[in-house]
């Protein structure tokens, strides 16, 4: 009897110790930036949200572009026919429909859509008009989009970060300000950095609604985004914000995070300098 008492009790260790294993690969599995430091607070359901304020991203276009799915926008519809470097109208479609909702893709793992800016480089600073240096790119200031070096200020920009669906999900409830590109933002990694040089399309302001999976793409589609869309002006004129803790992709193909997360950390934000 003491004999099968241990081996009954040996059985129920070895099962418990399995399904601890199971638990913790699976936790793993769920969070692909497990570790980093995006990551490393509690996650939450929902995010804080200011009404006063706008998170500052920049698009390219595997997100608007003319012809894009889903949304198939004509080449005025999205400023196409007046591209250019420092651009900074608002698209036209946009300065059209403000409250309108609507859907857009946001690219494929490695070729994101999307792009959050997590620091501002004191070049910019220095680059007037102001001494705010995400005002004085969106005012399209000297190397900054005009003057006689118009991109000087443009390339290497240092944590440029491409979003991936966990980085998406975090948006929803925030209204966010972009500038669009007309081509793609190429990233560089290790050390992250972007390239923000090239024709732009103008600016945009949406507010992000949710996030859900693409079932209508190739194997490596990032979710599509149900935006609302929102008066430019008014949110270049809020309180002008960054997406500190966007989580940051330890290449160009991973992780491989396509499906939108139930749960995520709370999205941090520094007020933009």
């Amino acid at each position: 009897m003491q004999y099968t008492s241990f081996k009954t009790l040996s059985y129920s260790a070895a099962f418990s110790l399995v399904v601890l294993l199971f638990s913790s690969c699976k936790k793993e599995a769920a969070d692909p930036y497990a570790g980093t430091q995006e990551t490393e607070t509690a996650a939450i359901a929902d995010n804080a949200v200011n009404a006063g304020q706008s998170v500052f991203l920049v698009i390219d276009e595997e997100s608007i572009d003319n012809g894009n799915p889903p949304n198939n926008f004509t080449s005025a519809q999205v400023n196409d026919n007046i591209a250019g470097i420092g651009q900074r109208q608002t698209l036209a479609y946009f300065q059209n429909n403000v409250g309108k909702t609507i859907t857009l893709y946001t690219g494929e793992v490695g070729d994101e859509g999307w792009h959050a800016l997590k620091t501002i480089p004191t070049s910019w600073i220095n680059a007037g008009p102001t001494n705010n240096g995400l005002q004085n790119y969106i005012q399209a200031g000297p190397g900054l989009g005009s003057g006689e070096g118009p991109e000087v200020l443009l390339d290497k920009i240092p944590n440029v970060t491409p979003l991936r669906a966990r980085g998406l999900k975090m948006l929803v409830g925030q209204t966010i300000l972009a500038v669009v590109y007309d081509g793609d933002v190429s990233i560089n990694y290790d050390p992250l950095n972007g390239n923000l040089q090239g024709a732009n399309l103008g600016m945009v302001a949406l507010e992000v609604l949710s996030v859900t999976k693409r079932t209508d793409g190739s194997s490596g589609s990032l979710p599509k985004v149900s935006v609302r869309i929102k008066d430019v002006d008014a949110a270049k004129a809020s309180q002008l914000m960054l997406f500190s803790n966007a989580p940051k992709p330890k290449s160009s193909s991973e992780p491989f995070d396509i499906n939108p997360p139930a749960t995520i950390a709370a999205i941090k934000l520094v007020t933009a300098r």
